[in-house]
Parts: structure tokens; sequence; C-alpha cells
């Protein structure tokens, strides 16, 4: 997994919503959880990513492209730095002063509406949790093994609780 110096916190996200999703998401909402997400993780070092909510047929259409997969899927997580068989990405070490481009985050909003009404919990949880998965997927996490799925939910649920609080206190 990446980890990255902790003594620069810069964190330079570039998020794209369809025109479609754009009312209903908060793009303000979303950087803070990415940057919670990457604070968790201890990556604080200088880092971006991209971030795109976009609709089942492009997320269909880039599962067909780049994993052979011809369906759609709830998010799609692409490294900057993967090794030879596609899997998470390699530790590299950056000159201090570079940015650590991460990768791109890709999630379905209609996957994630779907889903939230299967769980029978809010779009915005659902949402969260998709965005946090993709995020980890970047940072080297993955669930290809028991043990590392474990990891990698219990990480989720860390962070999604950590979340969670910091937007309640900041609501009073």
């Amino acid at each position: 997994m990446i980890r990255l110096k902790e003594d620069c916190p810069t964190v330079r996200l570039a998020i794209r919503i369809d025109r479609e999703f754009q009312r209903r998401i908060d793009k303000k909402w979303l950087r803070s959880l990415v940057k919670e997400t990457l604070a968790a993780h201890g990556a604080g070092n200088k880092v971006e990513l991209s971030l795109l909510i976009t609709d089942d047929a492009a997320v269909r259409e880039l599962n067909k492209t780049y994993r052979g997969q011809d369906r759609t899927t709830d998010v799609l997580s692409f490294a900057l730095e993967a090794d030879s068989c596609g899997n998470a990405p390699v530790a590299f070490v950056m000159p201090p002063e570079e940015m650590t481009h991460l990768g791109e985050v890709i999630v379905s909003y209609p996957k994630a509406v779907k889903q939230a009404a299967e769980r029978e919990h809010p779009v915005e949880d659902e949402l969260a949790l998709l965005v946090v998965h993709g995020v980890l997927h970047l940072l080297g996490y993955d669930h290809d093994k028991p043990s590392r799925r474990r990891e990698m939910r219990s990480f989720e649920r860390r962070v999604l609780a950590a979340f969670q609080k910091r937007t309640d206190q900041d609501q009073r």
C-alpha cells in the first residue's frame, strides 16, 4: 500500500459530476470525504486524484473497455501506478515537491441510488461508502482475499464513522 509523508497536507482533487446529478451532490461534501479517507490512511503528502460521478452507461463502457466486463458496477478505481497484472498501486518514491497522482475513481450515481434503496439507507450513505471504497483501492487496499476484504471493510467503517462524527460536529 502507498504510504505518503505526513508533513505536507496538500490534496488536489478534480471532481466532475454529470449535469443530471449536480443538484443532488455537494462537491464540498465529496472533497471532505476524500480528504478524511486520505488522512485516515496517513496519505498526507502532496497527492492528487480525480473523482467522477456519472451514469450506468459510462461506468459500463469503462468497465467493458478496461476490465473486460460488459456490465455496470457501482465504483471503478484506476490507480496510476499498478503492477503488471493491473493490481493495486506499487509504492514508489516521488521528489518531495512533486504531486503524487493516485488515479481516478468513477462512481455510478444510479447504482448508488439502487443500492441505497436495497439496503434501506440514505443515498448519501451509499455514495460515501462507494467514494471511500474507490479511494482505498487507489491507496492499495483490495478485497481479493478474505483477510484483505476484512481489512478493507474495517477501514471503510472507521473512515465513515469518523466522517459522520466530523460532519455532525460541523453542523452544530
